[in-house]
């Protein structure tokens, strides 16, 4: 009875093809559910991460795009919608571009639009890197709880997953996706350290052009002051750290922020620059690791993205769907190692599931995830050189 159970988890072999389609129908159904509980809440009292850019969208659109750094304006702005809080906005001028038509909307009908946009291209991206796999990309729980803050992890885990897809085929393309992340610089931390390490070169290029075309349009279009405003900003950013307050860390899913809950703050830091230090040298040696196979470095260099920086969130993960199904893919390919399904239904889960478990338990357990899901893409081993990289 123990050998068969034993078996039963170690094989998985009653996780087919068709009861994955169809877990994945049931989680995506009830995720509508969870999405319209997330509506009423952001257009009610409670409020949501988008009022903080459907603000900036609105003061911008209004001819005056430097009070989106103005915490009184954006106060006043964002309690308008109807909402007893709001949030400061503190992301780079650039970002106004996304925002600004978001802006020119009643906030209700601005929520959808974002959360639609944002989900039809997270979904684009991830069924284009995984054609086959496409029911699970369309009910990933990491997408979900992006979709449920309105906030950005849809756009830039579209962003990121669509840029390894094509850096082979467009590497101009590519880099100019990784370059629009300069809205969200932590998320491409390792990013100049892989193409470099994997002579990518005319990405790494068009990557640093994107940053600096971004800068200049967006200075040219919002002026100085709005540049300005944003330096000061940082300040808001820093009285959030600053607090200590149990709770923020809790939702935050980087290693610092649990050990912040536990360590004094230069043994914390020490440990995140250790970390990201370690995720860089993952991110450079996985070329040669993975024998030169873009997909399996990607994976790996994803993986570690989500704990090579000290300031993340759960709704910044949606693009941990690559790792996790590039897993799934070389299961199917070469078989799955035992309680490799098990372990990656888990992992498909956590973003969601371990962000609900962090405050009864007093511990976000998502860098440990975080840590799991890079160790087995780099037991993965290598294969074949791509024939596609560049010299």
């Amino acid at each position: 009875m123990g050998h068969a159970f034993l078996s039963f988890l170690r094989d998985a072999d009653w996780l087919t093809a068709r009861r994955v389609r169809a877990y994945a129908a049931m989680l995506g159904l009830a995720s509508l559910g969870v999405l319209a509980i997330g509506f009423f809440e952001a257009t009610g009292g409670i409020g949501s991460d988008f009022l903080a850019f459907w603000g900036a969208g609105q003061v911008a659109a209004g001819g005056d795009p430097a009070l989106a750094y103005d915490l009184a304006v954006q106060e006043q702005v964002q309690t308008g919608a109807g909402s007893r809080g709001w949030f400061a906005f503190v992301n780079p001028p650039p970002f106004l571009f996304l925002a600004l038509p978001f802006g020119l909307l009643p906030y209700p009908l601005a929520w959808i639009a974002w959360v639609a946009i944002g989900y039809t291209l997270f979904a684009w991206a991830g069924i284009r890197a995984f054609p086959r796999l496409w029911p699970v990309v369309l009910a990933y729980p990491g997408a979900l709880i992006a979709a449920t803050h309105a906030q950005t992890g849809l756009f830039t885990g579209a962003l990121l997953i669509a840029a390894v897809t094509v850096l082979d085929r467009y590497p101009a393309r590519a880099g100019a996706m990784v370059g629009a992340l300069m809205v969200k610089p932590h998320l491409a931390i390792l990013w100049p350290f892989w193409l470099a390490a994997g002579r990518r070169w005319r990405a790494f290029v068009a990557a640093a052009l994107t940053v600096l075309v971004l800068a200049l349009l967006s200075w040219a279009a919002f002026g100085t002051a709005t540049w300005l405003g944003y330096g000061e900003s940082w300040d808001a950013s820093a009285s959030l750290m600053r607090r200590d307050a149990a709770e923020f860390y809790l939702r935050m899913v980087s290693l610092y922020a649990q050990a912040r809950l536990y360590l004094a703050h230069p043994i914390a830091i020490a440990l995140a620059v250790l970390l990201t230090l370690v995720t860089i040298w993952l991110a450079v040696t996985s070329w040669r690791r993975f024998a030169g196979d873009l997909r399996a470095s990607a994976a790996l260099m994803l993986a570690a993205s989500a704990i090579a920086t000290p300031y993340l969130f759960s709704y910044d993960l949606p693009f941990l769907l690559f790792p996790t199904l590039f897993l799934v893919e070389r299961g199917l390919q070469q078989g799955f190692r035992p309680f490799e399904k098990l372990a990656l239904v888990a992992l498909y889960l956590a973003p969601y599931g371990l962000r609900a478990m962090a405050l009864p338990l007093g511990l976000n357990f998502m860098p440990l995830a975080s840590i799991v899901l890079v160790w087995l893409v780099w037991s993965r081993g290598g294969r074949e050189p791509d024939r596609g990289s560049e010299g």
